[in-house]
C-alpha cells in the first residue's frame, strides 16, 4: 500500500517536463530539462531579474508586460490595457469598439488613473529578517503583527529611495521571504490599442476555447521626469529609457520550437491540502460562478439602454465573464478528474515519511496535524460571512476603506496598518478619482437590491446583528421597505459627488463621525466591531502560518528525498515557464485534432459583422487581398494568428512576453484552454496548454490595416 500511495502523490507533485512557474535563480537546478526542450543560452544567464532578458520584463499590477524599445514602449495584452481604453471612450468617441493610435508622441493619452508599470531593480531573500529569532518564538496576532512590522521596516528603508515601489512577497506558504524593489511608473500612456473586434475578437464566446483568433495585444509608454525619475503625469515628462528591452524574432516560430513565457502570474494552488481541494471545489467555486452570473444578469439589464452605463462597466463586465468562465472549467474539469483522490494520497504519503523515524516526527508531524484543524476552522468562517460579503454594498465598503485611512493616518506612518501607510494614498486618490468612470446608481442600487435582499430572508441567526443595526435592517422587512431603505442610501450619500468624495481623503476621524452619508454613519458605528473581528482573524492567521510554513518544509524535504525540485505556487512575483509550440491530439471529447496554428482564414470564417464577431471591416479586406506582406507562413498558406504551446501559465501571465531559444520576442501570452485551466491546482501536460498571440499577426495587423508606421520603425520592423 505504502508504495502505491507514494507512486499516486509522485504523480502530482512538482515538476515534471515542462511544468513549473520557476524562480528566474531555480533555472540552473532544471537545466538538463531547458536544454532537452530547445533552450540555446546557457540557463545561468536567465537567473539575474535585473539583467536581460528579465530586467526587460514588467509588470501591471496584475498583468504582465515587457519593453519593446528603448523609448520606453510596453507590450501586453489588450485585455490588461481594457480598462485605460474605456476610460478614455465616451458614446461620441467610443475607442473600445474604433480602437486607439497615437500617431505621434504627443497624441498619447493618459492611462486609467491608478495604472503603474513597475520595473525591478532589486531582490533579495530577507526570511531571517522577517522571521527573526524573536519572531520565530511568537504565535498568533503576534506573530502576524511581527512579521509585519518586520515587512513594514524594510520596506520603508528600502522606498527610502524615492519613486520606488517595495513589498515582501512570501513563498512556500511563508517559509521564504524576499524584499523585491521596483522602480513605480506612475506616468503611463495608451499607445495603439487595436479595435474590439481585433483585441476581443471572439469576446466570451471564443474565451479560454480552441481554434483561437484573437489579437490580444496593445501597447503603453513609460514616462518620467526629465531627469530620469519616478513623476505623475506631466506634458514636461519624457519616455523612460530602459537598460534593456526585447527584440522580436529574427527567424520565423514553427512547431516544436522552444518558448518560455516570462511574467508575474498571480495565484496557483499547486501544494494546497486536500481538505482546501474538497472546499475549494465543492463550496467555493459553485457559489463564486453561480454569484458572478447574477452580477453579470442584473449590469446587463440596467446598462441595456443606457450606453454610458455599459462604458462604465465594460471593465467589470469583462474580468467577471473571464473569471466566472475560468471557475466553471476548473469545476468541469475536476469533476472528471481524481485530483482529489490523488491529493489524499500524496498528503498520505507524506505523512507515512514524516512517521518514518525519529528526526522527522520531531520536525514535522506536530504542524502537520495542526494545519487541518486550523484550516478547518477558516473554512468554517469563510462560509458563515460569505452571504454578509457578497450582500455588502460597494460603497460601504469604500467608506470603510476611507475611514480605517483616516484613523490610521493619526498615527505615526509606521504605526500604521499595512495598506494604509503614505505609500498608499496615491492609490485611494486614483480609486477615487476612477470611480466616476466606473460607477453607475441604478446599477449599483439594482445589486445591493438583489443580494441583500436574499440576505434579508435569511433567520436572524444568520444575520450580522451590527451590519444590520448599522445599515437599518430590521427582522420581517418587507421587499417594498428594504427597496425604499436602499433608494434613501443612495438618494442622500455624497460617494456621486466627486469632489465630496476626493475631501474625504483628507477627512478627521472625528469629522466622518459626523457625517450624514448613510454608508460613513454605517462605517463608523462598525469600527468597533470590525476590528474585533480582524483580531480575531488575526489570531488564526498566525497559527495558520507557523503551521503551514513547517508543511511546506516537510513537503520540500520529502520531495528532495526523491530527487525532485520544487518550484513555490505563483504570488504575482516574476517567474520563468517552458515549453514547446505544439498542437494537441484531441482537442475535444469526439477526437477532434488541434493546430498549433491559427490563421487569417479563420477570422473570415467566424466573422459575422456584429457582436463579439465584429472584425473590422479593413481587416477582412486585407485577407481578402491576401495582402499578407512579409508575415506569410508558406506552410500555413496565410498568415499566423495564435499558437498553442505547452507553457505553465495563469491569471497574471496575461501580457506575458512569449521568448525564443534566443530570447528574441515571437508573441503574448494571453489565455488558456478551458479543460485545462484546472492546471492552477493540477498541472497535466498532455491537456495543459497555454494560447499566445503571434508577434506575425501582430505586426501585420498594426502594418496592413491599422497604418501603425511609426510604431513598427520604433519596433525596428523597416
Amino acid at each position: 500500500m505504502k508504495k502505491t500511495l507514494i507512486a499516486l502523490a509522485l504523480l502530482s507533485a512538482p515538476a515534471l517536463a515542462d511544468e513549473g512557474m520557476w524562480m528566474p535563480q531555480q533555472l540552473p537546478d532544471i537545466a538538463k530539462q531547458l536544454k532537452a526542450a530547445g533552450l540555446k543560452l546557457n540557463p545561468k544567464e536567465l537567473t539575474q531579474l535585473t539583467e536581460f532578458p528579465m530586467g526587460a520584463i514588467v509588470s501591471l499590477g496584475g498583468c504582465s508586460a515587457s519593453f519593446v524599445s528603448p523609448q520606453g514602449l510596453v507590450a501586453t495584452n489588450h485585455h490588461c490595457v481594457y480598462n485605460s481604453i474605456a476610460y478614455n471612450s465616451t458614446p461620441e468617441n467610443d475607442l473600445l469598439a474604433n480602437g486607439f493610435l497615437a500617431k505621434a508622441l504627443s497624441d498619447e493619452v493618459a492611462a486609467a488613473p491608478g495604472s503603474r508599470i513597475y520595473v525591478t531593480k532589486a531582490v533579495d531573500n530577507v526570511t531571517d529578517k522577517i522571521i527573526d529569532k524573536a519572531t520565530a518564538k511568537l504565535t498568533g496576532q503576534a506573530r502576524i503583527n511581527a512579521i509585519e512590522a518586520n515587512q513594514k521596516a524594510l520596506v520603508a528603508a528600502c522606498e527610502a529611495d524615492e519613486g520606488h515601489r517595495c513589498t515582501v512577497a512570501s513563498y512556500y506558504g511563508g517559509l521564504e521571504f524576499y524584499l523585491i524593489k521596483q522602480l513605480e511608473i506612475k506616468d503611463v500612456r495608451l499607445v495603439h490599442a487595436p479595435a474590439e473586434g481585433v483585441g476581443k475578437f471572439g469576446g466570451d464566446t471564443d474565451n479560454w476555447m480552441w481554434p483561437r483568433h484573437t489579437g490580444d495585444y496593445s501597447f503603453y509608454r513609460a514616462y518620467v521626469s526629465p531627469e530620469g525619475k519616478s513623476a505623475e503625469y506631466s506634458e514636461d515628462n519624457v519616455p523612460y529609457q530602459p537598460e534593456f528591452h526585447i527584440k522580436l524574432a529574427k527567424k520565423p516560430l514553427q512547431e516544436g520550437d522552444f518558448v518560455m513565457a516570462l511574467g508575474y502570474p498571480g495565484r496557483t494552488n499547486r501544494h494546497r491540502l486536500p481538505s482546501e481541494v474538497l472546499d475549494t471545489f465543492e463550496w467555493s467555486y459553485p457559489n463564486t460562478v453561480s454569484r458572478f452570473k447574477e452580477t453579470l444578469d442584473i449590469i446587463a439589464e440596467q446598462t441595456a439602454d443606457n450606453k454610458d452605463g455599459e462604458l462604465k462597466y465594460a471593465s467589470r463586465v469583462a474580468g467577471l465573464n473571464n473569471y466566472m468562465k475560468n471557475r466553471q472549467g476548473m469545476l468541469d474539469s475536476y469533476a472528471e478528474s481524481d485530483l482529489l483522490e490523488r491529493k489524499q494520497a500524496e498528503h498520505t504519503a507524506l505523512k507515512e515519511w514524516v512517521n518514518s523515524n525519529k528526526k522527522n516526527r520531531a520536525a514535522y508531524a506536530a504542524d502537520l496535524e495542526a494545519i487541518e484543524a486550523l484550516l478547518k476552522k477558516a473554512q468554517d468562517e469563510g462560509r458563515k460571512s460569505y452571504t454578509l460579503d457578497v450582500a455588502t454594498p460597494r460603497l460601504l465598503g469604500m467608506a470603510k476603506a476611507l475611514y480605517r485611512l483616516s484613523n490610521e493616518q493619526t498615527k505615526p506612518n509606521a504605526e500604521r496598518k499595512a495598506g494604509f501607510q503614505e505609500r498608499d494614498l496615491p492609490r485611494y486618490r486614483a480609486f477615487v478619482a476612477g470611480l466616476d468612470r466606473s460607477f453607475d446608481v441604478s446599477v449599483e442600487k439594482a445589486l445591493d437590491k438583489h443580494f441583500l435582499a436574499r440576505y434579508v430572508a435569511l433567520p436572524k441567526t444568520e444575520r450580522d446583528a451590527q451590519f444590520d443595526a448599522a445599515m437599518g435592517i430590521t427582522d420581517n422587512m418587507s421587499t417594498n421597505e428594504l427597496n425604499a431603505l436602499i433608494d434613501s442610501w443612495y438618494a442622500s450619500t455624497l460617494f456621486t459627488d466627486s469632489k465630496a468624495r476626493a475631501a474625504l481623503l483628507e477627512q478627521s476621524p472625528e469629522q466622518f463621525a459626523q457625517s450624514s452619508d448613510p454608508f460613513i454613519k454605517a462605517a463608523v458605528a462598525m469600527w468597533d466591531y470590525d476590528r474585533e473581528q480582524e483580531a480575531e482573524a488575526e489570531e488564526h492567521a498566525g497559527k495558520v502560518q507557523q503551521a503551514y510554513a513547517n508543511y511546506m518544509k516537510a513537503k520540500i524535504a520529502f520531495m528532495k528525498a526523491q530527487g525532485k525540485a520544487v518550484y513555490p505556487d505563483a504570488n504575482s512575483t516574476l517567474r520563468v515557464t517552458y515549453g514547446n509550440v505544439t498542437g494537441r491530439d484531441h482537442g475535444t471529447h469526439d477526437g477532434t485534432a488541434w493546430t498549433a496554428f491559427t490563421t487569417l482564414r479563420g477570422i473570415t470564417d467566424k466573422a459575422t459583422g456584429e457582436g463579439e464577431f465584429n472584425a473590422p471591416q479593413a481587416q477582412l479586406d486585407k485577407i481578402k487581398a491576401k495582402d499578407y506582406g512579409d508575415y506569410y507562413v508558406k506552410s500555413l498558406d496565410s498568415v499566423p494568428v495564435n499558437y498553442l504551446a505547452t507553457l505553465d501559465i495563469t491569471g497574471g501571465n496575461s501580457g506575458s512576453a512569449v521568448l525564443n531559444d534566443k530570447a528574441e520576442l515571437v508573441g503574448l501570452a494571453f489565455d488558456g484552454t478551458l479543460d485545462s485551466i484546472i492546471s492552477d491546482w493540477d498541472f497535466n501536460l498532455d491537456n495543459t496548454r497555454s494560447i499566445q498571440v503571434d508577434s506575425r499577426f501582430m505586426l501585420w495587423q498594426m502594418e496592413k490595416v491599422d497604418g501603425a508606421d511609426e510604431l513598427l520603425r520604433e519596433l525596428g520592423v523597416k
